[in-house]
């Protein structure tokens, strides 16, 4: 506890953190600060102080930071006893996480949630605190899993506190969780703590100078402190030389080390080289060096090495320390010692990894149990880990061509783990050595994909093409599958200028068979034909697309990551409920796969679903929770789309006061990333909240922008809100020149929503004597699909018309019609629109619906809709990715706020009204 002298206000965080716990909440605490703080002895305090809680406790280690999930199976080691209670997902993500059981590789994030669900269990009967130690060093794969549970700890009974070194990178996976920085002792504390490590008081000056030098750092002025003579003590004898902190230190340590016998050297290097510190382990390797327990002096070993249960040092500096510290020759030998004691049934990862640290030069046999040991890895989708072991495997691999492949494999497990700049770098240090050309078109492939991935779309396109044209003589299958990629970076570049040299690769790429043709086939036949203008093939092949997925037909494993592509089919074909119906299998093949991220893209297409059906409360919710996992992502351009999808809530309902400032720091934000894509859907947004307003110039203004250099025939945004404002702006010509373009597609979608549109547009331009029939029949053809926004602008049209024609009664019919829409719907400009109208007709007692329940919090309202919907609270908290407790909590609230008692009545609430969502400028 003497570590501990000036720490009153540390500790008091750390006592707030454990009153939370008890008090049935949770507590989340990160300790910032440098080597030798004090952040261990903080842990320790708390561990302590938790005497009524279920403690787990691990260390990161920088041996280990390669080996996926081995902090997250050390610290869960506790609640193990549990994983049978765990809904099936989560237990077999969490297995297959572990090594226990084969299959496919699990999403991370439904990793964090099986962790986040078997630690709540946990605390059901007794509170939990997890802490980690050097959580800096812990593997990506736990710290990106540790970084989510922290997250969405509320109402869990459980805390967890870390510490992180600073200046580290790995230990930004826990940025924007609580901190507290932890300092140098103030001077008062730190010469109390330095007199107390000296034995006796120490000169005034010799106090104030190691003070100043070591900045108040407790293990530097413990370590100097115990170095000191008496003379040095009394100032008698001057200190000569530079404090220097972090060399000075290292070299105390070392010099403790090299003055033990050689035997106890040898057994410290043994324990620094293994990672999990099991003593039979630990001697049994010593042994086959030649040292066992008479040979070692274990006093002086156990004044830098504690054993409960397992051997760690007492600092985890020494580690590093012993490790470094020791000749190359002596580290070989004690890692090919370890490696022979290892299992290489139960264990034959890490025997390969000191196999591997054992190699003083290129071996092909300890080569190639890396790469077998960085198959494993990829099947539990340690992707960091496989990796690790290919690049190992790599640097031990004398024949330039395997090297290269390896290197290549590397690159991909690099990408697929998220590092992108390291994949590119492990492609470069391939390239000159790939053997042929199909390795040099996969390699190229794998570029394009980097690309991608780093947001540089549109040089994906490019590379993606060259790929495709490489692969093109060798496999046809795969040059389709890379041409369908291409594709889709080019659709994530914005403005579609790259789409005809993609369409111009497709023409001479190989063709397949009818039977072997995938629904990425017909995705790239279909938009091919469409840009040829043979508009009835071209929808006919994207029907089929989409069908191949939504037609009770199992959905192909690559569809997830060609999702772009086939939400483009879903929304040109104008069929709504085709749309809803993939959306909807989008997120629940997503959700059951545990794939966030595929999770996140699916509910936006959910959304913007629902925003054209106008079920902007539902379109808001399931932004909202798309938001909720984006920001646990910590995904800025995830979080961007999102805003947009809101924006087109916010314009499709009139919110002026919410929409003009989010679409002002869109288009900045856009600008600066030059994501025209973007920009398009904020123009598009706008022109939405302009027509509605009736300010009929701008809303041409940003429609016209938002079609500016996009074929007409691929994904044209709102042609018929450009036709409608150009009609109303006088700018016949250019209403004419859109419908003539886009009347032929709408025609050959043959769907109600494609043909209602239509019929209204050429209403708008057709002259009096024919423009009733348009209309008519825009209202029939719309009323039988879901889109129930355009409905009411159609009635809103008609009624319009009619007014002009002086038919009042037929026109406040049409009306009232749509008033009764767009005052369900909370359309509210194009409700005051409809108001106008009819008062303008003659019907004077025009009612405004009026008055809104409680606000609720975007969670909350997450929570309610579902639990509404008669999902289970361990279902919303499967949904939500956050804990039953949590889910309860909520409810709670919501139960309050709404006022109700049941379920039961919570279903008639939400039934009876929109649910009012307050949103507290996320964006």
């Amino acid at each position: 506890m003497g570590m501990l002298v000036g720490r009153t206000k540390e500790v008091g965080a750390l006592e707030d953190v454990l009153a939370a716990v008890r008090d049935g909440l949770s507590g989340v605490l990160v300790l910032r600060g440098e080597t030798g703080i004090g952040k261990t002895a903080l842990l320790d305090r708390a561990a302590a102080m938790a005497g009524d809680m279920r403690v787990a406790r691990v260390a990161g280690a920088e041996s280990e930071i390669d080996l996926g999930f081995a902090g997250l199976h050390q610290l869960l080691a506790p609640f193990l006893d549990g994983l049978d209670r765990l809904p099936a997902p989560q237990r077999a993500a969490l297995q297959s996480a572990f090594g226990l059981r084969t299959g496919p590789p699990p999403d991370r994030f439904l990793v964090g949630l099986a962790t986040l669900t078997l630690v709540n269990d946990a605390a059901a009967s007794r509170p939990v605190l997890c802490v980690v130690d050097n959580a800096q060093w812990l593997d990506q794969a736990s710290a990106e899993v540790l970084g989510f549970v922290a997250r969405r700890l509320l109402a869990d009974r459980v805390g967890m506190l870390f510490a992180v070194q600073d200046g580290q990178e790995p230990a930004a996976m826990f940025d924007g969780l609580p901190e507290l920085p932890v300092r140098g002792l103030p001077e008062v504390a730190a010469q109390e703590l330095l007199a107390a490590a000296a034995g006796g008081p120490v000169d005034s000056r010799v106090s104030e100078r190691i003070v100043a030098e070591t900045a108040g750092n407790p293990l530097g002025l413990v370590e100097f402190g115990g170095e000191l003579t008496a003379g040095e003590r009394s100032g008698a004898v001057p200190l000569t030389g530079a404090l220097r902190f972090g060399g000075r230190l290292e070299q105390l340590y070392l010099s403790r080390v090299r003055a033990l016998p050689v035997g106890a050297q040898t057994l410290l290097l043994v324990l620094a080289a293994d990672q999990l510190g099991d003593p039979a382990k630990i001697w049994q390797a010593a042994g086959r060096l030649g040292i066992g327990p008479e040979a070692v002096d274990l006093s002086a070993v156990e004044r830098l090495v504690t054993g409960a249960p397992s051997l760690h040092f007492r600092h985890p500096l020494m580690r590093s320390i012993v490790y470094h510290g020791a000749p190359a020759a002596a580290r070989w030998r004690v890692h090919e010692a370890l490696a022979a004691v290892s299992d290489p049934v139960r264990d034959p990862d890490r025997r390969a990894w000191h196999l591997a640290q054992a190699a003083s030069g290129p071996d092909e046999e300890v080569a190639g149990e890396l790469e077998r040991s960085a198959d494993r890895a990829r099947g539990r989708g340690g992707w960091a880990s496989s990796a690790a072991f290919l690049e190992r495997s790599a640097e031990l691999t004398q024949d330039a061509a395997r090297r290269a492949r390896r290197l290549v494999a590397a690159a991909e497990a690099r990408l697929l783990a998220g590092e992108t700049p390291a994949a590119r770098a492990l492609l470069d240090r391939a390239a000159p050595d790939l053997p042929d050309r199909m390795v040099r078109a996969r390699a190229r492939r794998l570029e394009g994909d980097i690309l991608f991935a780093a947001g540089e779309s549109a040089t994906a396109t490019t590379v993606l093409l060259d790929a495709a044209r490489m692969i093109g003589p060798h496999d046809a299958r795969l040059a389709r599958d890379t041409l369908l990629d291409a594709f889709a970076a080019q659709l994530s570049s914005g403005p579609t200028a790259g789409t005809a040299e993609v369409l111009r690769v497709l023409r001479s790429a190989p063709r397949v068979t009818e039977s072997q043709a995938t629904p990425g086939d017909l995705l790239l036949d279909g938009f091919a034909a469409v840009a040829e203008r043979r508009f009835a093939a071209g929808s006919g092949l994207l029907r089929r697309a989409v069908v191949a997925v939504t037609d009770g037909h199992p959905m192909p494993e690559d569809a997830l990551h060609r999702f772009l592509a086939f939400r483009l089919a879903v929304t040109e074909l104008y069929d709504d409920s085709a749309w809803r119906q993939l959306a909807g299998q989008w997120v629940v093949r997503a959700r059951d796969q545990g794939a966030l991220a595929a999770m996140v893209v699916g509910l936006g297409f959910q959304a913007f679903s629902q925003l054209a059906e106008g079920r902007f409360a539902a379109a808001e919710a399931t932004i909202g929770e798309a938001r909720t996992l984006a920001e646990t992502m910590r995904n800025r351009t995830y979080l961007d789309g999102l805003a947009n999808a809101q924006l087109g809530v916010l314009a499709w309902r009139g919110d002026q006061a919410g929409a003009r400032p989010l679409a002002a720091r869109l288009l900045r934000v856009m600008a600066d990333q030059g994501d025209g894509h973007g920009m398009q859907g904020v123009h598009k947004a706008l022109a939405a909240l302009e027509l509605g307003l009736g300010n009929y110039q701008e809303a041409l203004r940003h429609a016209l922008t938002a079609a500016a250099g996009q074929p007409v025939t691929i994904h044209q945004p709102s042609p018929d809100v450009l036709i409608e404002a150009a009609v109303r702006c006088g700018n016949r010509a250019a209403a004419a020149a859109a419908l003539e373009a886009v009347a032929p597609w709408w025609q050959a979608c043959e769907t109600p929503w494609s043909l209602g549109l239509l019929a209204r547009c050429q209403a708008l331009l057709a002259d009096d004597g024919r423009a009733e029939d348009g209309y008519r029949l825009s209202i029939e053809c719309l009323g039988q699909c879901q889109v129930a926004a355009e409905l009411a602008r159609s009635h809103l049209l008609y009624g319009e018309w009619l007014r002009r024609q002086r038919r009042r009664r037929g026109a406040r019919e049409q009306l009232r019609a749509a008033c009764e829409l767009f005052g369900t719907l909370g359309m509210e400009a194009f409700g005051s629109r409809a108001r106008a109208e009819l008062r303008a007709a003659g019907e004077h007692d025009v009612i405004q619906r009026t008055g809104r329940p409680d606000t609720l919090t975007p969670q909350e309202a997450q929570v309610a809709r579902l639990a509404a919907e008669g999902a289970t609270n361990l279902q919303i908290a499967a949904r939500l990715f956050v804990s039953p407790s949590t889910v309860d909590y909520h409810l709670r609230k919501v139960f309050r706020k709404l006022d109700v008692t049941s379920r039961v009545q919570l279903a008639h609430a939400f039934s009876a009204q929109a649910i009012a969502v307050g949103q507290p400028s996320p964006w």
